[in-house]
């Protein structure tokens, strides 16, 4: 089976069990059958929802047949902090936050999300310090945008 048709497959069986506000964000194999599926939802996902994802995922592949001899693994989970931001639905759950985005011409930006569309994002970020210190605001077209991964702020 290709890998390509092996994550066909376990999509298709995975999408009935995506309810509430529960979103597939990225879906990958490695060697050995090890399939590593990322979930996100709009009000946050918690391990619980992931452990009962993986279990009714892993029962279903055991059932369509895909690897008779059982020898595959399944890791289902929220994508990490240090993950880039792949959708609009994460891009509009992160609104508030500060984000780095990196431009396809390497620059990078740091700001407040506070405005998303299906075809741009708004920052907000100070600049200057002290008297001098602005608030500025700046849109970005999505097709400008390498990466964006939400700041972590202790």
């Amino acid at each position: 089976m290709s890998t390509d048709t092996a994550l066909d497959s376990v999509k298709q069986l995975l999408e009935p069990l995506l309810t509430e506000d529960i979103f597939l964000v990225d879906m990958r194999i490695k060697p050995i059958n090890n399939f590593k599926i990322f979930l996100d939802a709009d009000g946050g996902l918690g391990i619980e929802k992931c452990i009962k994802i993986n279990r009714a995922l892993y029962k279903r592949m055991e059932e369509a047949g895909m690897y008779p001899e059982g020898d595959f693994s399944l890791e289902v989970s929220s994508p990490g902090l240090d993950e880039p931001l792949k959708m609009l639905r994460q891009y509009q759950k992160n609104m508030g936050r500060m984000v780095e985005v990196v431009l396809q011409d390497g620059t990078k930006q740091e700001g407040k999300l506070i405005q998303v569309t299906a075809e741009m994002i708004q920052l907000e970020f100070t600049e200057g310090k002290g008297k001098k210190a602005e608030v500025k605001q700046m849109e970005i077209a999505f097709a400008d945008i390498k990466q964006t991964k939400v700041l972590i702020q202790f």
